[in-house]
């Protein structure tokens, strides 16, 4: 196919419902729906990378295992993926205006690969659509909707990745094309007759507005930014005993369980247990610099004390291979009410039962009288109101 051939695709329509020069335009422009089309692939690849990493880390498959070092390596994932998601928004608005005209172009099919590349959009442009609508949604704690958001985002994005890659396949050689230094330049004499931003000046706002976007909503998790988030949906620094607070005891229906003087602390394996809190606070304790990092994008750090798991584990008759699964007062079939805990985790020496956080006693919204905390796990392994360890 020759070159002119292959950019008259996105060319703005000469047959169909609109006049020739209805988008007249040079912003419609090949060269700046390929530049948008690769701002938006890496970045959209980016996020769907980052939020499979965080599926495979909450639902294991057996072939894989998260390590709890480098402790911050979850926090910065996931960072990476709100901040990548942000960021694809107005990159999707800038291409889906750069070439809209395209959809105009008469016969909308010209065979079988131009009728699969037009179908391709359809789960492309709204999965997109539908991820970053719900993405939002959540991390600004909104959900118009009944269906359960990670199963429902987690599917949608498998779709969205397949339409992109059939998109990438139809379009590869006009993009390579478009980018090249053979592709035909609009004359400078003709942008400049046109009123409005420039081709480089249409770009340059687009990018100036993504990474302003993503500077007002970052400082969530990149602290040195937190003066800048204007429109970061959470402040880590506020909350019970100054960090946030996604599930409430009250939300949890835990308060009354929890505030049991008869508390125990179950632990099951070759020896059974009962702590007690006066149990747990009678061994020796340990204080760590430890990160609640959650999916939604924000993180806190605080010091948290506690009794290394590990050492519980070891008096239930544990060893060194062993691993477990620590249960929360929750209903054990609300979703997150156990996490499991692997034996590298188990052997790290901060995977604590921890009781106390920067030196006072829980919060019970914080997980009074004891929660798990360790390093490099999801906030929503972070079990909280912990009732029972079952050691495997």
């Amino acid at each position: 196919m020759k070159p002119d051939e292959m950019l008259s695709r996105l060319a703005p329509p000469r047959i169909g419902p609109f006049k020739q020069d209805a988008f007249g335009s040079p912003l419609h422009s090949t060269r700046n729906a390929a530049w948008l089309g690769l701002a938006l692939g890496i970045s959209f690849t980016v996020c769907f990378a980052t939020g499979l990493l965080s599926h495979l880390i909450q639902h294991p498959p057996g072939w894989f295992s998260w390590p709890p070092r480098p402790a911050w390596l979850y926090r910065a994932t996931q960072g990476v993926h709100v901040a990548t998601g942000i960021a694809s928004i107005p990159l999707l608005l800038a291409k889906l205006w750069t070439v809209y005209p395209s959809l105009w172009t008469w016969p909308p099919m010209r065979g079988l690969a131009h009728a699969l590349e037009r179908v391709s959009l359809v789960p492309l442009v709204g999965g997109a659509l539908f991820l970053l609508f719900s993405g939002v949604g959540t991390i600004s704690r909104w959900f118009p909707w009944g269906f359960s958001f990670p199963a429902g985002h987690y599917s949608a994005a498998w779709i969205t990745m397949g339409g992109l890659v059939v998109h990438i396949g139809a379009k590869i050689g006009a993009t390579r094309l478009a980018l090249s230094r053979r592709s035909p330049e609009v004359r400078p004499e003709a942008v400049a007759a046109q009123a409005g931003l420039t081709r480089r000046g249409f770009l340059a706002t687009v990018a100036a507005t993504t990474t302003g976007l993503v500077a007002i909503t970052v400082g969530q998790t990149l602290r040195p930014l937190a003066s800048l988030g204007l429109l970061a949906p959470r402040d880590p620094r506020i909350g019970p005993q100054g960090l946030p607070v996604n599930k409430t005891a009250a939300t949890a229906n835990v308060v009354e369980a929890a505030m049991d003087p008869e508390y125990r602390l179950r632990v099951e394996g070759p020896e059974n247990l009962a702590l007690s809190l006066e149990d747990l606070r009678a061994m020796p304790a340990r204080t760590a610099h430890l990160t609640i990092a959650c999916v939604e994008g924000w993180s806190a750090s605080a010091e948290w004390t506690g009794v290394p798991l590990r050492d519980v584990i070891a008096l239930a008759g544990g060893g060194p291979s062993s691993t477990c699964r620590v249960e929360s007062l929750q209903d054990q079939r609300r979703p997150y009410s156990s996490s499991e805990v692997s034996a590298e985790q188990l052997a790290d020496a901060d995977t604590l039962l921890a009781f106390e956080l920067n030196g006072e006693a829980l919060h019970i919204d914080h997980g009074f009288p004891v929660r798990l905390i360790g390093p490099g796990r999801p906030g929503v392994q972070q079990t909280k109101w912990v009732s029972r360890v079952v050691v495997s």
